[in-house]
């Protein structure tokens, strides 16, 4: 199914309402009282939010009329607006979700025999510059409030819950969307509460994922704050080549961010932290570079560390290229026979560039990234002609 409409959907008429999706549930039970509400009127309503998935107050047959009244009034219960869906021919699903002044984030939903896996969005675009991805491209325009980043989920757990004749749900969220999610760290941190709480989706704490390229002060900020699990954007295991690829790595170099790792592993010794590593022809595929990252994990303790390997997937205009098969089974083998837990990634939903690196959605550019990267395209051009 694919479903299309136009920026000019974006919802307005609630301008001057409060929405509901804003706020985690210690926040709900204190806007309860603000309104001369018991507390756990705000509980009732988050049951009817999230486990019934319903926007309409009418519909909330247990909570009494004189609220529903209030609330219909006051508030409402406001996801993205659908501009845009689509399956690939995998499964996987993408919706592009109508913000502001014709900005749109991407989200994906990957559906696997045993899981179903949830990509969600954390900023219009990003302003860290890594230089394998489409929607370092795309430049950045903002952060995205609590109510867009849940609401990203609320949309695609309503989708799903209304497919006929499937079972497919989500068990797992990973907020590896548009943007760096620890620089918009509290409206994230807020969503991915309600993705916890038994009175929103419910999730294990170990099902939602958070993925950083590495803002070290954020991850300590992080661990101290939720219990989630972490992934980190790590494509190369020297200084040189990752501050090349990662420019935030100049910030805070490798040392550092191991730093990072081991304090989060250390107050939290039974879990483990995934290392994403992006593989691109002659740049990062080498045996060299895999005994670097071989030598990087052994600084965690044993079983804290997953190396997940993800085939690059090409978009317009960039200069990186896949790595051959061969190659990534040679560089998986090595990191495997050194004792580093090595998973390969299977490449989801490029058919609609709903891959791992190809989110670029709609942005209002406030960097002028967008500007330099279309030049570079067109220099490119000019000097193949």
């Amino acid at each position: 199914m694919t479903h299309v409409a136009t920026t000019s959907d974006a919802p307005t008429a609630n301008a001057e309402k409060v929405n509901l999706l804003d706020f985690d549930r210690q926040g709900l039970r204190e806007f309860f009282v603000q309104i001369g509400e018991k507390p756990y009127r705000a509980d009732q309503v988050m049951k009817w939010i999230y486990h019934r998935l319903e926007d309409d107050f009418g519909r909330m047959t247990d909570v009494g009329k004189a609220l529903r009244a209030k609330l219909e009034a006051t508030c409402y219960v406001g996801p993205p607006k659908t501009l845009f869906d689509k399956a690939a021919t995998d499964g996987t699903h993408k919706w592009l979700l109508g913000m502001d002044r014709g900005n749109a984030v991407e989200a994906v939903y990957i559906p696997e025999p045993t899981r179903g896996t949830l990509c969600v969005s954390s900023q219009v675009g990003c302003g860290l510059n890594c230089q394998f991805c489409s929607t370092a491209t795309q430049g950045f325009n903002r952060n995205l409030a609590t109510s867009e980043v849940i609401g990203q989920m609320w949309v695609a757990a309503k989708y799903l819950g209304n497919i006929t004749h499937q079972n497919r749900r989500i068990t797992n969220v990973v907020m590896m969307g548009m943007g760096e999610p620890l620089l918009n760290f509290d409206n994230v941190t807020k969503a991915m509460s309600l993705m916890r709480d038994d009175l929103g989706f419910g999730l294990a704490s170990k099902r939602v994922t958070l993925s950083t390229a590495g803002l070290v002060p954020m991850i300590d900020k992080l661990s101290d704050t939720l219990d989630v699990s972490l992934a980190v954007s790590l494509h190369a295991a020297n200084d040189e080549l990752r501050t090349e690829l990662v420019p935030l790595n100049k910030r805070y170099p490798i040392a550092e961010l191991m730093g990072a790792c081991q304090r989060w592993i250390a107050r939290r010794p039974r879990t483990s932290i995934t290392f994403e590593y992006t593989l691109m022809r002659g740049i990062n595929d080498q045996p060299e570079h895999a005994r670097q990252l071989i030598k990087l994990m052994r600084k965690l303790p044993t079983g804290s560390a997953k190396v997940n390997l993800i085939p690059f997937n090409p978009f317009p205009g960039t200069r990186f290229e896949r790595s051959d098969a061969d190659v990534i089974r040679a560089f998986q083998t090595q990191l495997l026979n050194a004792g580093v837990l090595t998973m390969l990634r299977r490449t989801r939903g490029d058919d609609i560039d709903a891959a791992c690196g190809q989110l670029k959605g709609q942005v209002l550019d406030r960097t002028r990234r967008q500007a330099e990267f279309r030049k570079r395209l067109e220099e490119g051009a000019s000097h193949a002609a």
